[in-house]
């Protein structure tokens, strides 16, 4: 894997001033930012493979594709699983149907198959599981009720987490 390490920094509460970015030894910014743990760090990095190495520690000695194309399968479902639990725990459950609720509130050894998904709170799945790069059908139904992680590839993972509200990524103009 190419690219250098990540710069993390701790970050500053909402009351405050952001830290001041970090810029690199020829004095430019990075070219990504990530705010990540749930608020509390911030990274740097001009690559995105150096990003998915802070959320996973060690994805950047990962030695080839299939490592760590299973280590971003690994921090999609651990992300799937936190992302399910907060909107389960912030959304209308008690409107839910009782097989909807089986569903959000089940397993994920198992991806969960539903044909159709229309409960009130969104049902967050993992694209590798799902057609045309897995197996089962995806679920039909409203799009705003359905969040994909997908773990394809470092910039992929990275933009879908950020959809899903799981980080938050800024890529710079600065293109030095």
């Amino acid at each position: 894997m190419s690219g250098s390490a990540a710069v993390v920094v701790r970050n500053t509460s909402a009351a405050d001033r952001p830290p001041v970015a970090p810029v690199k030894g020829d004095g430019f910014p990075y070219r990504y930012e990530m705010i990540f743990a749930g608020g509390s760090l911030r990274a740097y990095a001009d690559e995105p493979g150096a990003l998915v190495a802070a959320l996973r520690p060690g994805y950047d000695a990962l030695a080839t594709a299939e490592e760590r194309r299973e280590a971003r399968l690994r921090a999609a479902l651990d992300t799937q699983v936190r992302v399910q639990a907060e909107l389960a725990a912030t959304g209308p459950l008690e409107e839910c149907t009782a097989e909807e609720r089986a569903v959000l509130l089940g397993g994920r050894h198992v991806p969960p198959a539903p044909e159709e998904w229309t409960g009130p709170v969104p049902l967050v799945l993992v694209t590798s599981f799902y057609e045309p790069s897995g197996s089962l059908p995806r679920p039909r139904g409203p799009e705003e009720l359905q969040v994909w992680l997908d773990p394809a590839d470092d910039w992929t993972l990275l933009r879908s987490l950020h959809s899903a509200g799981a980080i938050h990524v800024a890529v710079s103009q600065d293109r030095r």
